[in-house]
């Protein structure tokens, strides 16, 4: 069979499998690797392999094994000195090995944002010890955020409003922080109005942007989305210029998710990952090209047509709340059949629960982002899962 091109996928979640789904349409070739077996992208990929990314000698392994055209990571934990070797022999690594390195730990990126380009951020400072986290809350002050310089969708992060609470978030941070540092990130807490992702392509053609999307998280992680978020056009303006300075200078093709806080006016960058965004999900539904469908085709150097809306929408998460294997859902149909606008859904299939692991997502379209958020939340409310 002859393919397009060959991915080696690193890291094989619940995003991947919609990476994988979009890139097989458009012909290619996915190897979906990660550190547990049976993983949601695996299911539906040409082959596999599992090993923890961390793994310098079995990441190079398999990358020699495959000999892809691009090596496209999902997570931020990687052996990112790999990348830069495999891309100067010449593999596409996506969006680039410096992007990779750069944000697979939060300081990495905060530097390029902050200091390099001089975009407007929070108060912050690097902690690796507990008398360094004291130290940075007096620098930014109380109520502060703490979070691990490199973790996933939130994991670890805490906001501390006494003094008394730093111990445990400084704690909390490493017991759930990825990867072999015990570094932190104190970060000022900004009373911002609203969150937003602005997911932003970058390709041949140049870099284009999708409606921005609202969201809010619960313990660090994302609960539900919806777009387009309302803002004013001058925010929105800011908000490219800042997202278009940031990609540029990281360099190659793909999506991009970039942060951003929003207080009156003022737009304030917070983080970005160089992949598609958990909280784009919503893209599933709301768009002509999900988000997925805009990474594979940037990734493989395809035209990227203008994104259209098809009308508000939303997502909202379906959580596991105790561990299980193998688990079974009910309600499908009944969340399928709730009343008030176009409904779907995903469900991850991954082959064991724990507390708050996302199994699936809801989506909903419909007349405004109000109807879209409650129709998302019912549907997602009606799904249940079987615990083995």
């Amino acid at each position: 069979m002859t393919f397009t091109a060959k991915i080696l996928l690193l890291g094989s979640g619940e995003l991947g499998r919609e990476f994988v789904i979009s890139a097989k349409r458009l012909g290619a070739q996915v190897i979906a690797c990660d550190s547990y077996a049976n993983a949601p992208a695996m299911q539906v990929a040409d082959g596999h392999e599992v090993f923890s990314m961390l793994d310098g000698e079995a990441l190079r392994a398999a990358i020699a094994k495959h000999a892809p055209d691009y090596v496209v990571p999902e997570v931020e934990a990687i052996r990112t000195e790999v990348l830069a070797d495999v891309e100067a022999e010449g593999v596409t690594v996506v969006p680039s090995a410096r992007a990779a390195q750069m944000t697979m730990n939060r300081d990495g990126i905060r530097e390029v944002a902050a200091v390099e380009l001089g975009l407007r951020t929070s108060r912050y400072r690097y902690a690796e010890s507990l008398e360094e986290v004291l130290a940075g809350a007096e620098h930014t002050g109380l109520p502060c955020v703490i979070k691990p310089v490199m973790s996933s969708s939130g994991k670890g992060q805490s906001t501390v409003r006494e003094a008394s609470a730093l111990e445990a978030a400084w704690d909390y941070a490493v017991a759930n922080m990825r990867g072999d540092r015990a570094r932190v990130i104190v970060e000022e807490f900004v009373d911002f109005d609203y969150e937003i992702t602005l997911l932003t392509v970058r390709s041949r053609a140049g870099v284009s942007f999708c409606p921005p999307i609202g969201h809010r998280q619960e313990r660090g992680d994302y609960q539900e989305s919806w777009q387009p978020a309302a803002m004013s056009a001058q925010a929105i303006a800011d908000a490219q210029d800042m997202a278009r300075k940031v990609v540029d200078d990281l360099g190659g093709y793909g999506i991009f998710g970039v942060e951003f806080f929003v207080k009156g006016e003022e737009v304030i960058f917070s983080e970005l990952s160089p992949r598609p965004h958990d909280t784009g999900m919503v893209t599933l539904i709301s768009q002509n090209l999900s988000e997925f469908d805009l990474h594979a085709r940037a990734v493989l150097g395809l035209p990227v047509p203008e994104v259209r809306l098809y009308g508000p929408s939303a997502s909202a998460v379906i959580l596991a709340d105790r561990d299980g294997e193998a688990p079974g859902y009910e309600g499908v149909a009944e969340a399928l059949a709730v009343p008030g606008g176009e409904i779907d859904l995903r469900i991850f299939a991954k082959p064991t629960t724990r507390p708050y692991r996302r199994m699936g997502v809801a989506l909903a379209l419909a007349g405004d982002t109000d109807a879209a958020r409650t129709l998302a939340a019912e549907a997602a409310g009606k799904v249940r899962i079987n615990y083995g």
